[in-house]
């Protein structure tokens, strides 16, 4: 058995003999860098917190392949939806502190605001924001809030455009915007914005002093894990995304030693170092369950029978026991944070690729050997599906690619003619260019993007966007007797689900 002495941080002989499964006292080493291998991660970190103390807090891999170096428990990953439970832990604090209820109407503060639906718009309270039910799709609208060159304010006075898939408080539908709503309240209730309201109310106490919450901070510092993602099989390298507009719903930085801090202080109902920081209502208020996600997970989790949603954390069951987390999702980096109180357990698993399922078979390797669970190696079962689920994603866009590519394929009409300017009502305007015999798409509120669009035949065209993330999708045209009239374009479901429609606009 490996010396414990460095591999544990501040556990006592007690808790080391009686509560560390073999698993992490014998092999996570070796499981994390073959794992890594198998997934193709460049950086990892991961931390397990248990009653208060620091089992396990390190890096394993590089920060990048070219001129990084070693990943440690300092290192900064995006953090992204992680982010939420920082804004849903505001609400509740500020709840507390009788300064706004969760069941206040979002008008209140924010009289501009305006959904859909005017019922919904009257009716629609702060909970409903922040727990995913006032009626919209999973990701709908996010192709036009990820990485966009609108502000919090200019994206939340456009939410009048996104149509309900789904009856106002009679569903799921994860949302984003629904936090960066929560955001803009929690800067009318404490005069602070959201950003410094989370460094100065919750960072600086638990002295996660390396994070933030800003793009700016994450570029500039020299200990942050560069971003990859998988283009055809292969690491690609690149750009940080700033999604500062979306701050409350993705923008935090962070690192498995100050999150470590933060699951204590979750996990121990509000206590850390011996002091009460936070009222253990407000931790209640965070993890108590506002909405159905599922009713059964299945599959590799017979031991979970629901799932649930809370003020940013999702809830389930777990073998008797309640697992509370989140996960988050940006470029270049899928993460996840997680904690079970009656266990007094807290597990961060943080990756500088946005094409892996690990971080979460790595949570629950951990949680299953905890619970005394049977052994079984959760990322192999998940690689299996993975890998599987990409050979079909592959094979579809190949094709696509193929019939581009071959065969001679030629739009119906000549391809000036479908050159010009569009404007979805969700989106904006986007402009379509013939330029040097090859037509290119580009967007209003994303400067940055661009698509490359090639003949399928017919009114069929394959775009390849010049971002990795964004895919390699079908855009089809319309028409009708004055010509070219209208496209429909999608991006990956990674972005948003939901087909845009762009209206030709004509003179």
């Amino acid at each position: 058995m490996k010396k414990l002495a460095s591999l544990f941080l501040f556990c006592t002989p007690w808790l080391v003999q009686a509560q560390i499964p073999a698993f992490l006292t014998d092999s996570i080493d070796q499981f994390m860098n073959r794992e890594m291998a198998r997934w193709q991660i460049p950086g990892a970190a991961i931390a397990i917190v248990k009653d208060g103390q620091i089992l396990i807090s390190k890096g394993y891999g590089m920060t990048d392949l070219e001129n990084g170096h070693p990943v440690n428990d300092e290192t900064l990953f995006m953090i992204a939806s992680n982010s939420k439970a920082f804004t849903g832990t505001s609400l509740a604090l500020l709840q507390d502190e009788g300064k706004l209820h969760l069941d206040d109407h979002v008008t209140d503060y924010l009289p501009w605001l305006d959904l859909y639906d005017d019922c919904a718009t009257d009716m629609v309270t702060i909970k409903d924001m922040v727990t995913h039910r006032i009626g919209l799709q999973t990701f709908q609208g996010d192709f036009l809030h990820w990485g966009s060159n609108l502000s919090r304010r200019e994206l939340l006075e456009k939410m009048d455009v996104h149509q309900p898939q789904y009856d106002f408080r009679s569903g799921y539908g994860y949302c984003n915007m629904g936090f960066v709503a929560a955001g803009e309240i929690i800067g009318e209730v404490s005069g602070m914005s959201w950003d410094d309201f989370v460094s100065t109310r919750i960072f600086s106490p638990l002295h996660m002093m390396r994070s933030s919450t800003t793009y700016e901070a994450i570029i500039a510092d020299k200990n942050a894990c560069s971003a990859y993602t998988l283009n055809q099989g292969n690491l690609e390298k690149i750009p940080y995304e700033n999604i500062n507009n979306l701050g409350p719903a993705a923008s935090i930085n962070s690192c498995v030693k100050d999150l470590s801090n933060w699951l204590i202080m979750n996990s121990q109902e509000g206590s850390f170092e011996g002091k009460q920081l936070f009222p253990a209502s407000v931790i209640e208020a965070a993890t108590t369950p506002y909405n159905i996600v599922s009713e059964n997970r299945g599959g590799l989790y017979a031991a979970q029978h629901f799932e649930l949603y809370g003020l940013g954390w999702f809830m389930a069951d777990y073998n008797g026991k309640k697992m509370v987390w989140h996960d988050g999702g940006a470029n270049g980096f899928v993460t996840t944070t997680c904690f079970l109180p009656e266990l007094d357990l807290g597990i961060v698993v943080l990756t500088n690729t946005d094409e892996n399922w690990f971080y979460e078979a790595m949570k629950m390797q951990i949680i299953e050997a905890f619970l005394d669970m049977p052994y079984r190696n959760i990322s192999e079962m998940y690689n299996t599906f993975y890998v599987r689920s990409r050979k079909r994603q592959a094979e579809e866009t190949q094709a696509l690619l193929n019939k581009a590519h071959g065969n001679g394929a030629v739009a119906k009409h000549a391809l000036n003619e479908y050159a010009g300017n569009y404007i979805s009502d969700v989106y904006g305007m986007a402009s379509i260019k013939l330029e040097d015999g090859m037509l290119h798409i580009y967007f209003e509120h994303h400067p940055d993007l661009s698509g490359l669009l090639e003949p399928l035949g017919g009114n069929d065209f394959v775009c390849t966007y010049n971002q990795t993330i964004y895919g390699i999708k079908q855009v089809s045209f319309d028409e009708d007797e004055a010509g070219i009239s209208a496209y429909h374009m999608t991006v990956a479901d990674f972005i948003d689900m939901m087909e845009y429609t762009f209206n030709r606009v004509r003179r």
